[in-house]
């Protein structure tokens, strides 16, 4: 599962040998944390959201004339333009190499070193979070930010072979053998990576912060337990973008248990956060037997989520 030996190796010593990474990284709990596993690791460098959508393109080369990196790292983004490598490899804004980390469905660009698990085979699909952490772990950090690691990937629905070893370490967080959705939404490494969820949520100058904040835990009750400045900062943030959650999610439930349609769930809502996927993920696990379409009304348009089980749903939506 995951990467090779090779390619893990060539993924350390790129890091290694960067003196002015930058990082541009998914704002989601997956690629914060991957970001934040590569940074820790060398101890330097600057990341950046790739927000709106998942795809890095013209809109981000002021950010590296800027920052005037020598390697650009992409963890957990899905797409990149080829205009964006030629124009960043021309010579005039420095990058030497661009390493792209990612496990979404492969794409072919010249100019870059790309690592994807799903080339080797296609149902190989473990979170970046995870490629970013066996990347790094036979390094002395890499135990101190298993939490990390494991806050990420189990935010993306994966349970990895190392959970024993977490387990051992923090045993409240984890307290038995289970799924990566039962650990999602009953353990506290559940909770840590839906406040890691939470946290980038709003305007971009807030979720900065939080990162910033974030790059200055080195454990996790820092954050769940309100340790240091830096946690209670984190959980704040939390605290207010959870507080509307769990009305809509009680909305959804209450449309559910009232529904007389027990096939389909669906469920749309206003509000200036969006948390569609957040809320069809969490009705899957209650409703797993379901079709769940959650959208947010912006505008004119409905923003939709679609989550199934017993159903593929990606077929039926194109």
């Amino acid at each position: 599962m995951g990467l090779t030996g090779k390619e893990y190796e060539s993924i350390r010593n790129e890091l290694s040998k960067s003196e002015r990474p930058f990082f541009l990284f998914h704002d989601d709990p997956d690629g914060l944390t991957s970001f934040l596993l590569l940074k820790r690791f060398i101890g330097r460098g600057y990341g950046m959201m790739v927000k709106a959508e998942p795809n890095v393109n013209d809109r981000f080369l002021a950010a590296v004339k800027s920052n005037k990196p020598d390697t650009i790292f992409i963890v957990d983004v899905a797409l990149m333009q080829q205009s964006f490598v030629d124009t960043v490899k021309s010579g005039l804004y420095g990058v030497k190499n661009i390493v792209w980390i990612d496990h979404h469905q492969p794409v072919k660009l010249s100019g870059v070193k790309y690592f994807n698990p799903r080339i080797h085979q296609p149902q190989n699909n473990p979170p970046a979070s995870y490629l970013c952490y066996k990347a790094i772990e036979d390094s002395d950090k890499e135990k101190k930010d298993l939490w990390l690691a494991m806050a990420g990937i189990v935010s993306d629905w994966h349970m990895p072979e190392f959970a024993d070893e977490f387990r051992k370490l923090y045993p409240d967080l984890l307290p038995k053998p289970m799924t990566a959705e039962e650990a999602l939404f009953t353990t506290g490494i559940g909770k840590l990576g839906r406040i890691l969820s939470f946290m980038l949520k709003g305007p971009t100058s807030e979720a900065m912060a939080c990162i910033r904040a974030l790059e200055k835990v080195t454990s996790p009750y820092d954050i769940l337990n309100r340790l240091t400045k830096e946690g209670r900062f984190i959980y704040n943030k939390f605290k207010q973008v959870n507080n509307d959650y769990e009305k809509l999610l009680a909305a959804a439930k209450t449309a559910a248990n009232s529904s007389s349609d027990k096939k389909f769930l669906i469920f749309t809502y206003k509000g200036k956060q969006s948390f569609s996927g957040d809320l069809a993920n969490e009705l899957l696990f209650l409703y797993p037997e379901r079709i769940l379409v959650v959208g947010r009304e912006r505008s004119e348009y409905l923003m939709l989520s679609f989550r199934a089980r017993h159903v593929p749903v990606l077929p039926a939506l194109k």
